[in-house]
């Protein structure tokens, strides 16, 4: 924000207490479409018991359960409108505040620009709390298409293959039920490079701004899911050495 200070890691050991920064693995996490952020959160979730705040999913929950904020989600959803970055938030705050993710969270699908980094950074630093990492997946664009692109889902079951990596034994036919393959929508080529012009438009510059305040770690999104992984855990590993010392 204007006018404000941002610490780096060094000056954080400093200052905050160290039971803070021992207990709390706070994660966001970063990247294209399609560059495996959906797998790394799975592998995540079951390595450090952290809560998974995703927020279409968290959205939906609020609007379902008619919380205050829920509501007001709703109103902007129902006519179609964006929902504005602070109701956004404060359903993530919700989220961070509640006992699950006492011990940390993993925020995926948000910020998704610098003014929404922003506002979340002082809205996380006003509960006295902070961000461990960003977690970065990065892959070239060719690859993400290649991926999305060649994509065909199951219409009965909705069963994933890729016609590039995991292609069924069969052209455009499920190998468990037999039911037809389709490529929908949002995979087609076209669709797929704007999504990506969009990224790089509106969320890339977080790059930027997450290395400059020595948070950003980055990994290669075309190694194998494993790989990355592994890597994820020994990055993540030596952090919480670091707020150790």
């Amino acid at each position: 924000m204007p006018g404000s200070r941002h610490l780096r890691r060094s000056e954080v050991h400093e200052n905050a207490p160290v039971s803070t920064l021992s207990s709390e693995l706070n994660l966001i996490l970063l990247g294209p479409p399609g560059a495996g952020k959906g797998t790394q959160a799975e592998r995540l979730r079951e390595d450090f018991d952290l809560a998974y705040i995703a927020t279409g999913d968290i959205l939906r929950k609020a609007v379902a359960e008619g919380t205050e904020l829920g509501q007001k989600a709703k109103e902007y959803m129902d006519n179609g409108d964006l929902v504005p970055d602070e109701v956004i938030i404060g359903v993530i705050l919700e989220c961070v505040e509640g006992e699950a993710a006492k011990d940390g969270f993993l925020l995926d699908g948000f910020p998704r620009s610098v003014g929404q980094a922003e506002a979340l950074e002082e809205a996380i630093g006003r509960l006295d709390r902070r961000l461990t990492a960003i977690l970065y997946i990065e892959a070239p664009d060719e690859e993400i298409i290649r991926r999305l692109s060649g994509r065909r889902t199951c219409v009965k079951s909705g069963h994933v293959y890729n016609v590039y990596t995991d292609p069924p034994k069969h052209d455009e036919v499920c190998d468990q039920d037999g039911s037809r393959l389709i490529q929908r929508d949002d995979d087609r080529e076209e669709t797929v490079r704007k999504r990506l012009e969009v990224y790089q438009r509106q969320t890339s510059p977080l790059v930027k701004f997450y290395e400059e305040r020595d948070l950003l770690k980055r990994f290669d999104g075309t190694r194998s899911p494993t790989e990355v992984h592994d890597h994820v855990r020994a990055t993540i590993a030596t952090l919480r050495l670091e707020d150790e010392l």
